[in-house]
């Protein structure tokens, strides 16, 4: 008889547990985790410091409106960072503010003032006319918004067409509110509100000649040229 000799568990062999390593200054791995951190950090820096970078400016104090003349008060100075579109803007160093400017396009209250909005006042054309509106102004029509002017001429009939003398037509389109006198201003004879439009000179007979005709002249909100 054959006898088989079967293996003891002292026979197998003992597995041997890895063994940590401590990293050294040699390690790839921990010189490229320092180089990480450090190009982070750097970055940071960089950022933050940009971030700090900044100069003086001019923002519009309230509203300004093409042909209002520009002065100190009308302005303040706020520390902003621009980059490289610094010198598109007015700022108090350098050329600051010259005497005897006006603006020549809208600039809104707390907006930046950009140097190509202000010039002299030859430069704009457009004049303002008073424009009584005796229903409801809508809330939309203020300082430094755009409108188009209309005229609603006196019907002779109380039927109008779009080929009738008496249809209503526009004036002026994309106009400037340069100012709103509500009723009880100083500036307000009666109790109509007055909407102060800057009307270019090609449109301006045809405005005047319809305030002195008979029919209504009124504005729209929202006109862009």
């Amino acid at each position: 008889m054959t006898t088989t000799l079967r293996p003891t568990l002292d026979a197998l062999p003992t597995p041997v547990a890895p063994r940590l390593r401590r990293p050294t200054w040699r390690d790839p791995r921990l010189l490229v985790g320092c180089a990480l951190v450090a190009g982070s950090v750097a970055l940071g820096a960089t950022v933050v410091s940009s971030a700090r970078d900044t100069a003086p400016v001019y923002v519009a104090a309230h509203d300004l409106v093409p042909g209002d003349p520009v002065k100190a008060s009308d302005l303040r100075v706020v520390d902003v960072n621009l980059g490289g579109e610094a010198s598109r803007y007015l700022a108090p160093e350098g050329t600051g503010l010259v005497a005897g400017s006006v603006a020549t396009t809208v600039v809104r209250s707390g907006e930046l003032v950009p140097r190509a909005a202000l010039g002299a006042a030859s430069e704009v054309t457009a004049r303002a006319v008073a424009v009584p509106v005796s229903g409801t102004l809508s809330d939309r029509v203020r300082t430094g918004s755009t409108v188009d002017v209309w005229f609603v001429p006196q019907a002779a009939s109380g039927v109008v067409t779009a080929d009738d003398a008496a249809a209503p037509r526009r004036l002026a389109q994309g106009a400037v509110v340069a100012q709103v006198d509500e009723p009880g201003s100083s500036l307000v004879v009666g109790g109509q509100t007055t909407v102060q439009v800057l009307v270019q000179p090609d449109e301006l007979p045809g405005v005047l000649a319809a305030l002195a005709a008979d029919g209504a002249v009124t504005v729209v909100p929202g006109g862009a040229k």
